[in-house]
């Protein structure tokens, strides 16, 4: 029997504040806060969770990991997200890639698919 992907663990020098931000790019719930870590999920049944730990360093390079999300409309969600304080990086990537790069509050790296046409 293989695997299955329980979580992803992302060090944060505020796992509350980053937490609550990506529970709100993800449409997930927060489902613990202490003051080590928080757990957020999606509500239906709560896997792949996504586990914010306490970290002092603040990041120091480029993600060796990240998400790639995929909205319905590409435009809106990028004003959404940079309205909730996401920055556009430059990672080196094309400028006809199908993807755009931002970082969320602390940094992390993440990218923005086109809809499939």
């Amino acid at each position: 029997m293989g695997s299955r992907w329980y979580a992803l663990i992302v060090d944060a020098v505020d796992p509350e504040r980053l937490a609550r931000w990506w529970a709100e790019v993800l449409d997930h719930r927060i489902e613990s806060v202490s003051p080590r870590e928080v757990v957020i999920g999606p509500a239906i049944d709560g896997h792949p969770r996504i586990v914010f730990l306490r970290h002092d360093d603040a990041k120091q390079s480029k993600n060796r990991l990240h998400l790639d999300l995929r909205p319905d409309d590409l435009d809106a969600e990028l004003e959404r997200l940079v309205n909730m304080g996401a920055r556009h990086v430059d990672v080196g990537q094309p400028e006809s890639a199908a993807w755009v790069v931002l970082a969320d509050p602390e940094g992390n790296e993440f990218c923005i698919i086109r809809p499939k046409r």
